[in-house]
Parts: C-alpha cells; structure tokens; sequence
C-alpha cells in the first residue's frame, strides 16, 4: 500500500534472524505507517509483533535491510532516535518501591527533561490520569489499573512523536480500558503517531485507523481498518483474526 507525504515508521526488505536460530523471523518485509496515523499491529502468539516492536524501537537491530522512524535509522543505543519515541510495555516498567512523581522525575531526567518540565510534566500527567491524589505513595500498593496508568504516563513523560504501546490495558476493569483510550486518542489529535500491538480486538477497532496483520514473520493483510474489513467481508477484527489466522491453539 502506497503511502503518500511523510512517513513515523518505514521498513525496508527488513530481515531479522535470532543468533544460533536457524530460523528465519523476518524476510524481505516491507512496511510503511503514515506520520499521525493510529496504527494497529496484529498477530496470534509467535507471529513475531513482540519482535517486531523491539526491531522498531532499537532493541533488536536488524540483520538484512532498514528501518527508518521519523527518517533516522534505528539501532542499539541510537540516542538521537530514543528522544523522538515512548514505549509503554505489557510488562510493568517503573520501581515499585517509589510514587508516581518519583518515577516521572528519574524518568523525565533519563530522557533529558529540564527539572522545570519534568515538574511541569509530572503535574499535568498525573492530573490527566486520575493519579493526583496518590502522588506521593509507593507504586507497588497501587492497584492494577492505577500502575497501568504510571506505565503510561512514564512513556509519554518527554512528549514523544511516535508512541509504542504493548498491550497497554492488560488486566484492567472497563473504567480504566476506556479512560486510557481516550487518553490515547487525544494524544493522536495533538500528532502523535501511535503504534500499537494487542489481543484485544474489540479495543483495537475503537483506536486503530490502520491495520497490518502478520503471521510466522509476514504481512498476511494490511490497510485501513474498513478497507480491509470490506476486502474480507467480514464485521469485526476478530472474525478476520480467525479467518485468516485459523483456530488453532497457539504456543
């Protein structure tokens, strides 16, 4: 799919393999996400989205081809190119011995943040996020969906052009699924682009724009959310996941 006008994420017959793995993860991938778009990346376990994630974000460097964000190579340690993104984990990514405001200030220092905005940052964060009042109390007696919020927080903290997100509401209760959405899609308003990865398909239909489905390293279909849906006849993301993914169980 042709993508006019400037490109967050551009892939180019990108191969990766895992050291001592005979196995090939990627080959010859191509894959382009418009600047502002909300992303949606999709795939059964083992399909390589977690991979694929860490090779966007530097953590993995790729073996054959390039990855591009916002036009700068990606790689290992590639400080230039960490300023211009955030990453929000499945796994939890703060210390839990300290409060939300402890965690943004190491945080916003390590990103480079002025002590001025990292206050001012950490103020207008933990108000957005219901999280004011609990400020100054030890994450690790936070309940889950209030540490899904730091998690979260923690990853925009710096302003990020780009903003990974890694099943970013696992485990947590309606109220808190649909106020981080929102969050979310205020966020892309502003400009940012959002890349996310997730099982849950009814979610990813109320903040994706923008799909890529993948399986065993491959891009088995891609497009806008509607298009792809209408190409398939299909309703729903799930109905597609299954028809394209089969039912079987997956390791």
């Amino acid at each position: 799919m042709a993508i006019t006008g400037a490109l967050a994420i551009n892939i180019e017959h990108m191969g990766f393999r895992y050291p001592d793995n005979d196995k090939v993860s990627f080959a010859d991938l191509n894959l382009q996400v418009a600047k502002g778009t909300r992303f949606g990346l999709f795939g059964p376990n083992g399909a390589g989205k977690t991979t694929l994630m860490n090779l966007m974000t530097g953590v993995l460097s790729v073996t054959d081809g390039s990855i591009k964000l916002l036009g700068k190579e990606t790689g290992e340690q590639n400080k230039e190119v960490n300023k211009l993104f955030g990453f929000v984990p499945q796994d939890f990514s703060f210390y839990h011995e300290l409060s939300p405001a402890e965690n943004l200030e190491f945080f916003g220092a390590w990103a480079g943040l002025s002590q001025k905005e990292i206050t001012d940052r950490t103020n207008e964060l933990l108000q957005i996020l219901g999280l004011e009042d609990v400020r100054n109390k030890p994450v690790e007696k936070f309940s889950g969906g209030m540490k899904r919020r730091v998690n979260l927080a923690i990853g925009v903290v710096h302003n990020p052009q780009v903003l990974f997100l890694d099943e970013p509401t696992v485990g947590v209760d309606v109220q808190t699924r649909t106020a981080i959405i929102n969050y979310l899609l205020e966020l892309n308003k502003t400009g940012t682009t959002l890349i996310y990865t997730s099982h849950q398909l009814n979610e990813a239909e109320d903040l994706c724009e923008e799909i890529a489905m993948i399986d065993e390293g491959k891009i088995i279909t891609q497009g806008h959310i509607d298009d792809v849906l209408k190409a398939h006849n299909h309703e729903s993301l799930e109905e597609l996941f299954i028809n394209l993914t089969g039912k079987a169980y997956r390791n």
